[in-house]
């Protein structure tokens, strides 16, 4: 296809000179003038060149209806292609119309639903006040009664002036005096005795002694049967063990129990240190309130 549009935009003829001397010999031998048989083989030869020559023609007017044709073709089929998108676009359209059609169609039932439930509340509410206003008529009725009724007020009864004079005693008696003073007496003696029979709150102390020998040679089991052989009232020995100090030496750790009012420190450390064979020092380790 490319050769023959190429020789259909061709414009220059080679081979003019050929068909002149065929087209002088198609002349002569219609004029009866004789021919070769030289000039009858070239005749021939311009026959079949004229014959190559239509053909050459025709397809060449082929061609180019085939072109004009395409052309054509691709013409309609871009508007019939912009027909197709714009009848798809407006079928889109009307389907969308459609279905927002059809919501606003089911709104507009729901409203009417919701109005008709609205008018038979309402008729409701009015039957409502209107037995309401109907009962409370006669009520009214009988509260108007009521206020009208007269009002009876109470019979006093009138008194000499001089009875009610003798009745008020302006200074009062000593012997009422006398009355609310015993009561109040006898209430504090009740309020004391009960106090009384109240035990008291003991204050108590724990106390842990850190009691120190002389050196690694005294012995420990006695220097602890001296500590508790001390006794006193309000003094409880609780439990003790030994806790190294260094280079052998250990110490008495002992608990002790005693009442704040009846035993101090001070006493406790000076019956310990009265046994002097065997106790160097005495320490308050800890001192806690119970």
């Amino acid at each position: 296809m490319s050769g023959l549009q190429g020789l259909a935009q061709e414009n220059i003829w080679f081979d003019k000179s050929r068909y002149d001397e065929a087209e002088r010999c198609f002349y002569e031998g219609r004029n009866g003038v004789p021919q070769t048989s030289q000039e009858r083989d070239s005749s021939a030869i311009l026959q079949d060149i004229a014959k190559a020559r239509q053909n050459i023609q025709q397809s060449l007017a082929g061609v180019k209806t085939s072109l004009q044709g395409s052309k054509g073709h691709t013409r309609s089929q871009k508007p019939r292609e912009r027909k197709t998108s714009q009848n798809a676009s407006k079928s889109e359209d009307q389907s969308e119309l459609a279905s927002r059609f059809k919501s606003l169609e089911l709104d507009n039932k729901n409203l009417h639903k919701v109005v008709d439930d609205l008018r038979a509340t309402l008729s409701k509410l009015e039957s409502r006040m209107a037995t309401l206003e109907k009962g409370q008529s006669p009520a009214s009725k009988s509260v108007t009664v009521t206020k009208a009724a007269p009002v009876q007020k109470p019979k006093v009864e009138k008194h000499n002036g001089a009875d009610d004079d003798d009745d008020i005693d302006l200074f009062g008696s000593d012997e009422e005096d006398e009355e609310a003073e015993r009561i109040k007496a006898e209430r504090v003696k009740e309020y004391s005795q009960r106090k009384a029979k109240k035990p008291a709150l003991i204050a108590k102390s724990s106390i842990l002694l850190d009691v120190k020998p002389w050196d690694d040679e005294t012995d420990m089991s006695k220097l602890e049967g001296c500590v508790r052989s001390i006794q006193m009232d309000g003094l409880l020995w609780g439990a003790s063990k030994l806790v190294p100090v260094g280079y052998g030496i250990k110490k008495l750790q002992i608990n002790c129990v005693v009442e704040d009012d009846k035993v101090g420190t001070d006493i406790l450390e000076e019956e310990i240190t009265k046994y002097e064979d065997y106790v160097q020092s005495v320490d308050i380790a800890a001192f806690n309130k119970i």
